[in-house]
């Protein structure tokens, strides 16, 4: 099982994650990044203040009367089972946060626990590193936050081709834009905005972005796939400004032990361009029955 690190984590998550190598010769370890374990934010990106949440005590258990469930269309988005499930994918959860009455085991703070799972990092032959769980994940369950420096869009230097970075495109994804599919018609946002489905294509480009590439959490190792086993979830806790959302990884079905998780990158395909202007093409190795059989 060619052991090349005990821990890529250096103790920071409350399971070590190892890696393993059985392709290189000599193996080695992932390099080239530090380990976080929690999102940092760049200097010229202003966190919005803290939402005022709710006022339940010890747990929130009426969705009637909790005002984060109420953001939720009154209902809880996780149920308590197996250590709490998504119930659905919906367009966003809002979670209770720091200014809430409840306490750290409230089940609408389900993505907040940390990682659960033993995962391990581990070579492939054409993929490069992947992640994989020795433990049997439920549907619905998180699996992890996808963890980097919050930056600015537009003071990310995407032309060295830094394969890292995660556009925190709620809003647009929210929105129908560039063919993503549908979750809910309506949104309604707190402030009562509510973004119709029809609303006219606005600027597709995110203001947001999370850059995992010198700095970032075992979530930067985790595969494209056309046929993917995690999704996408955007969650707010605390605060409420959607361009800033939480983007976090759960599991889309059951998940049997040492299955590699992956998820959809979400590229249109010919939407990437290189230094030089012209489209850049990149193989997809996903070996799914639907492979698009590019990445982008």
């Amino acid at each position: 099982h060619r052991l090349v690190c005990d821990d890529i984590t250096g103790g920071l998550e409350d399971i070590p994650i190892p890696a393993t190598n059985q392709v290189d010769n000599p193996p080695v370890p992932p390099t080239g990044f530090t380990y976080l374990k929690s999102i940092q934010v760049a200097k010229n990106v202003k966190l919005p203040k803290n939402t005022a949440g709710c006022d339940c005590r010890g747990n929130c258990v009426d969705p009637r009367k909790c005002a984060c469930a109420k953001l939720n269309g009154s209902d809880f988005p996780y149920v308590h089972r197996d250590g709490g499930r998504l119930i659905e994918a919906k367009d966003v959860v809002f979670e209770c946060g720091p200014s809430c009455g409840c306490g750290p085991s409230c089940v609408n703070r389900t993505s907040q626990r940390g990682m659960k799972h033993r995962l391990e990092v581990f070579r492939t032959p054409k993929k490069g590193w992947a992640v994989r769980s020795w433990d049997f994940i439920f549907s619905g369950s998180p699996v992890c936050e996808y963890v980097g420096v919050l930056k600015k869009t537009e003071d990310v230097d995407t032309l060295t081709g830094n394969e890292y970075i995660f556009d925190i495109d709620c809003l647009q994804t929210m929105r129908g834009l560039e063919g993503r599919e549908r979750r809910l018609r309506d949104v309604s946002l707190p402030n009562g905005e509510t973004i119709p489905f029809e609303e006219s294509k606005p600027d597709s480009v995110p203001e947001f972005c999370i850059d995992a590439c010198r700095s970032g959490n075992v979530a930067r190792f985790i595969n494209h796939s056309c046929t993917p086993n995690l999704f996408v979830q955007c969650v707010l806790s605390s605060h409420q400004d959607i361009r800033l959302a939480r983007v976090v990884l759960f599991a889309a079905d059951n998940i049997p032990p040492l299955q590699e998780l992956t998820y959809d990158y979400g590229y249109v395909l010919d939407s990437v361009m290189g230094p030089d202007g012209k489209i850049k093409r990149v193989q997809c190795y996903c070996g799914g029955a639907d492979c698009r059989k590019r990445l982008y």
